[in-house]
């Protein structure tokens, strides 16, 4: 496990909403800095690195049997270091929105399903609810979370059966408070559900 790595954005009020940026595999926490710029600048804006390194400047969150499928032991010795950073990062206990894009997306769900930190909503963009990963998937098992999710139509990196799978269960059997939608687009975060994401962020934190 890698210490904590970030880029921060917005203001340095330690008081102020905490939205914390997960990437996708492979990537870093440089990769979703167009993203951190269009979100509101009087939020602490935190783009996290994941705490294992792939290759040089790639990282992940956990280990995995495929795309969209992490290894159990994996994905909780990650949520284990997540839970740290949380603690050593919110201070004032501040309302935190926690942002995973494809394979941050996982994460991201799996941080709202494993329900050991307060969160004010959860964003899964991208990417899939992580199924057969230790963690109770079963009706209501987000029940009173927010969560904001987002796909694109023409998406090529995920496995389409999960993603149907992801997006039955959050419409369906999860029991989140839930705002969905699709964009005309490929496996990127699109104009329109960025201006949407920030909505729903500034909503769910204040």
């Amino acid at each position: 496990m890698s210490s904590y790595n970030f880029i921060s954005f917005g203001t340095t009020d330690l008081s102020a909403p905490l939205v914390v940026l997960l990437h996708g595999r492979g990537a870093n926490e440089t990769s979703l800095t167009d993203l951190a710029r269009k979100l509101n600048p009087e939020h602490r804006v935190i783009s996290l690195r994941g705490p294992i390194q792939l290759a040089p400047s790639s990282y992940t969150w956990f280990q995995n049997r495929g795309i969209g499928r992490p290894i159990p032991e994996s994905l909780r010795q990650s949520l284990d270091w997540f839970y740290s950073f949380y603690e050593s990062a919110n201070s004032e206990a501040s309302p935190v929105a926690v942002i995973g894009f494809s394979g941050g997306a996982a994460f991201a769900g799996a941080i709202a399903l494993d329900k050991k930190i307060p969160l004010a909503g959860s964003a899964i963009l991208y990417g899939t609810v992580p199924f057969d990963a230790g963690l109770s998937t079963e009706n209501n098992s987000l029940s009173g979370a927010q969560i904001f999710a987002a796909q694109g139509t023409r998406d090529q990196v995920m496995p389409p059966e999960l993603m149907e799978k992801t997006w039955k269960y959050l419409h369906t059997e999860s029991g989140a408070t839930l705002e969905a939608l699709k964009s005309n687009g490929g496996h990127e975060i699109t104009p329109d559900v960025a201006a949407h994401l920030k909505t729903w962020i500034d909503r769910v934190v204040e």
